[in-house]
């Protein structure tokens, strides 16, 4: 799939289906070409929310949407996280909120005109915004007056003659506030000026009869003058009175869509209207999605095709709602209203790309197929198929000149270029950036080798700085509710339970200074937490600081008296201690190449020393398996299966289910029994 001058959407692999099934059939439109497509809901649409965690794509998606859609029918993009949409101070003024200024730029958006069809204005919002922005006008302010009405008037009517009518008529507004009695005029005065001049002067025919849709506002008793005004002095207001008054804000911008596409209007012959809302999660998406949901539920329907992204999977806002997988929505959605409010959404959860996607994506940055065959699977484990993952890591092996030589690990200290006239950066650090708040992240870096909450505590009192009126404990609190609203997959064995993200959080913390004094620190910090406490997780530490003998050792003298099934879980545990050791000498100690029997048991100290060595490389997700090594823990077990009294069956179907677990790709004792 191309997109605008023939770049390749690598983000799109696995999202075809919203792209080219669901859209064209909301919209009307597919994403290239102009030939109309049958509508699957003609009168009552469903607003749809695609959900995912940090880096599953949603962005991708609406930002393709926008791009295909652009210049063919009316479409709007905003992100509702952005700086500009943030809460003011409550000394900022009074007409300011997230809702009137992102309902101004969707206006700007979706006004220009469009391929075989006219620009869309929007009196009734305009009309509205301006009446909200005069609770922020006073007598000699007349350069901010001039800028803000005249962004907001031109909403009516796109062009140089409404510019001209525009700035008469502020003129005129700017005059009689200076006429006013002298001192400050109450508000409510100047929002009645403002009003009765807006109608009065500035709308012409046309637009004072949609002006008259605020007739229906509560309390305004069919009079468009008293709905204008009220709904300016409840935002005022606030609380409650607020939230109404940005609920018919928001619907004045769909009532103006609306209308452009009724009667004889050339917007017939296009697609419907698109709303694109990035980040529906934020306080701003509520408030923009909320109105759509409750209006069509009472019956008010338009045609404005509503995509929103949504952080998360669960949000209580969707419990009544709808839900398919992205797959699914490929063909026709069965979607049908409910009592609910909620029951108006289709939840669209945006799923994990496949491995041959990751395949698709590699072979596309890396058209001389010079990267290692398992590679594109072991860039799949380590991702878990979060596309953001997928496309920075196969970009960073498209762009180096040996991509022959890179591992899932080494891939993840590579270069990675967004632009041609950019400086690469390490994917780690690109992806990091992307994932995790720039606040947070050494807090998480440091915390991430934690197990529980009590060894997370025991990092943050030793490892992590105090802050003023702060502890390690609230640190704790903090990342745990930072993991949780970001919808991070939990793992009773870890703090960080994304292994995606656990193993880059743990790539800064071995390289994030020269010595990598600190990832030292910690691990030590961790092996004396546990103590003789938990002795795997000590030893597991230990490992991860590169003693091994320790672990071989525990688990010998453990092996005849243990039960098997929780020797093996023993042994994985300490063997998904994390390496990053640039010579990796595992495969040859797993195949026997490097040492010698040592211990009161020389013989099984060897076979435990190359299982545990043929573990700790096999299932690494910065690794790739090798298929001898695979062989050789299979003969191990098998081997070890001979010597264990009540654990014979146990490790004789390990023996056979782990190499083949390595050889799918699946955890070891995933299926097929084992352990």
């Amino acid at each position: 799939m191309a997109g605008a001058g023939g770049t390749v959407d690598r983000e799109l692999f696995g999202r075809e289906a919203v792209l080219d099934g669901l859209a064209p059939r909301l919209v009307g439109l597919p994403p290239r070409g102009f030939q109309k497509v049958p509508y699957e809901h003609r009168d009552d649409l469903p607003v749809v929310v695609l959900t995912g965690g940090r880096g599953m794509g949603k962005t991708a998606v609406l930002k393709r949407l926008h791009t295909a859609y652009r210049a063919r029918t009316p479409v709007a993009l905003i992100d509702c996280e952005r700086d500009q949409f943030r809460e003011r101070s409550p000394e900022a003024s009074l007409a300011w909120s997230p809702v009137t200024e992102a309902l101004t730029e969707l206006g700007e958006q979706l006004a220009p005109a469009v391929h075989g069809a006219g620009a869309v204005e929007f009196p009734r919002l305009s009309a509205g915004l301006l009446a909200v922005a005069s609770l922020g006008w006073r007598p000699h302010d007349d350069e901010n007056i001039l800028a803000e009405g005249l962004r907001l008037g031109l909403l009516a009517e796109p062009g140089s003659r409404w510019r001209g009518q525009t700035r008469t008529w502020l003129s005129k507004v700017v005059a009689k506030f200076a006429g006013m009695a002298s001192g400050m005029p109450g508000l409510d005065v100047v929002v009645e000026t403002t009003v009765e001049s807006l109608l009065d002067d500035l709308f012409g025919r046309g637009q004072r009869a949609s002006a008259q849709w605020y007739g229906d506002y509560p309390g305004a008793g069919g009079q468009a003058k008293r709905g204008l005004t009220l709904l300016a002095l409840h935002f005022r207001r606030g609380s409650e009175h607020r939230v109404r008054a940005e609920r018919h804000l928001v619907g004045a911008l769909r009532a103006d869509l609306e209308a452009a596409y009724h009667g004889m209007g050339r917007l017939r012959r296009v697609g419907r209207p698109v709303l694109l809302i990035d980040n529906g999660q934020a306080p701003l998406g509520r408030r923009l999605v909320e109105p759509v949901l409750r209006d069509r539920a009472d019956g008010k329907r338009d045609p404005v095709v509503l995509i929103a992204a949504l952080r998360g999977y669960d949000h209580p806002a969707l419990r009544h709602a709808v839900r398919r997988s992205s797959p699914e929505v490929r063909h026709e959605l069965g979607w049908e209203r409910g009592r609910e409010v909620a029951s108006g959404a289709v939840a669209v959860e945006l799923t994990p790309l496949d491995p041959e996607h990751v395949r698709q994506f590699l072979d596309r940055t890396d058209p001389r197929q010079l990267t290692r065959a398992q590679l594109a699977r072991g860039v799949h484990r380590l991702t878990g198929g979060r596309p953001v993952g997928v496309d920075l890591l196969a970009r960073a092996a498209g762009q180096d000149g040996h991509p022959e030589r890179f591992t899932p690990g080494s891939l993840l200290g590579a270069a990675v270029a967004l632009r041609e006239d950019t400086e690469g950066r390490p994917v780690a650090d690109e992806l990091l950036g992307r994932l995790v708040p720039a606040s947070r992240l050494d807090w998480l870096t440091v915390l991430a080798p934690a197990h529980d909450v009590r060894s997370a505590e025991a990092l943050a009192a030793s490892r992590l700085p105090r802050e003023e009126g702060r502890t390690g404990l609230a640190a704790v609190r903090d990342a745990r509710t930072l993991l949780a609203d970001e919808h991070w997959a939990s793992d009773p064995r870890w703090f960080v339970g994304d292994p995606f993200l656990r193993t880059l959080l743990l790539h800064r913390l071995r390289y994030g200074d020269p010595g990598a004094s600190r990832w030292r620190a910690v691990h030590q910090t961790l092996r004396d937490h546990f103590g003789d406490a938990d002795v795997p997780r000590r030893l597991h530490h230990e490992l991860a600081l590169g003693d091994a003998e320790g672990a071989v050792t525990y688990l010998r003298e453990t092996f005849a008296t243990a039960d098997a099934r929780i020797w093996l879980d023993e042994l994985r545990l300490i063997a998904s201690a994390p390496h990053f050791e640039e010579a990796d000498a595992r495969a040859a100690v797993a195949l026997g190449r490097t040492g010698s029997p040592t211990g009161a048991d020389p013989v099984l100290h060897a076979r435990v020393r190359r299982l545990l060595f043929a573990v700790w490389h096999l299932t690494d997700p910065l690794a790739l398996p090798d298929d001898e090594v695979t062989e050789k823990m299979g003969y191990e077990l098998g081997l070890l299966s001979e010597l264990h009294s009540s654990g014979n069956e146990v490790l004789w179907q390990a023996s056979r289910s782990w190499p083949q677990a390595v050889r799918d790709w699946r955890p070891l004792g995933g299926t097929g029994g084992g352990s």
